[in-house]
């Protein structure tokens, strides 16, 4: 196992929870290149960064992602429980929720689709990219580093296409579907705190207010 700083490692162990051992042993070298790895956070930028230290075959990191299966609610809970901790108790906790589109064109790629990429995109040219479209909650907090807030990522969920959905026999969700859904388990969590959604206009609608207004939240 890879020898860990004092301080990350207790918040790295409590990521075991959701990994077999072989998995874990694996995803910890992952994390700590992905941390240190200078420009695209690729699996194999990843493990050139690391190439003084992992063990085994390169390919069974790249299993990790493409063949291993693993649950992401335990590490984005506990993800969550560690940034929460910086946030006093009786400050408002915001959280930041868009979507983002990753290419991936290849013939096999299993829930891609045809999304248009907001970031590319003009008022006067509209861009559309081929690949997966992530739904992403983060919460912002301030580190003592930095002036700026940071949104850190937390949980992500993968929009699949209405056709996908019937083919599979699986109730289609929209965007703000899956929104709610993220922000509800991270109300359920914890529902002690506060939580204010921030979202643009592509998740404004009057049930998704009702949901956050009547619970432990604000939109």
């Amino acid at each position: 196992m890879l020898a860990l700083p004092s301080v990350a490692e207790p918040i790295l162990m409590s990521l075991s929870v959701a990994f077999t051992q072989p998995t874990f042993q694996r995803i910890v070298p992952l994390i700590v290149g992905a941390i240190l790895t200078m420009g695209r956070r690729t699996v194999t930028s990843v493990l050139w960064t690391m190439r003084g230290v992992i063990r085994g075959h390169h390919s069974t990191y790249h299993r990790v992602f493409s063949r291993a299966a693993w649950p992401p609610w335990p590490p984005g809970k506990v993800l969550a429980s560690a940034i929460l901790r910086l946030i006093p108790e009786n400050e408002p906790v915001l959280v930041p929720m868009d979507d983002t589109t990753a290419q991936h064109r290849g013939k096999k790629v299993y829930g891609k689709g045809c999304h248009h990429d907001a970031v590319r995109s003009s008022h006067t040219h509209i861009v559309w990219r081929w690949g997966h479209r992530w739904v992403v909650l983060a919460i912002s907090v301030k580190l003592p580093f930095t002036w700026r807030r940071w949104a850190l990522p937390v949980l992500t969920a993968l929009y699949r296409t209405k056709e996908l959905n019937q083919a599979e026999g699986r109730r289609h969700k929209t965007a703000p579907d899956l929104a709610r859904q993220l922000m509800a388990t991270l109300i359920h969590w914890f529902p002690k705190r506060n939580f204010i959604f921030l979202g643009d206009g592509g998740y404004a609608s009057v049930w998704q207010r009702n949901l956050f207004t009547n619970g432990k939240s604000r939109a």
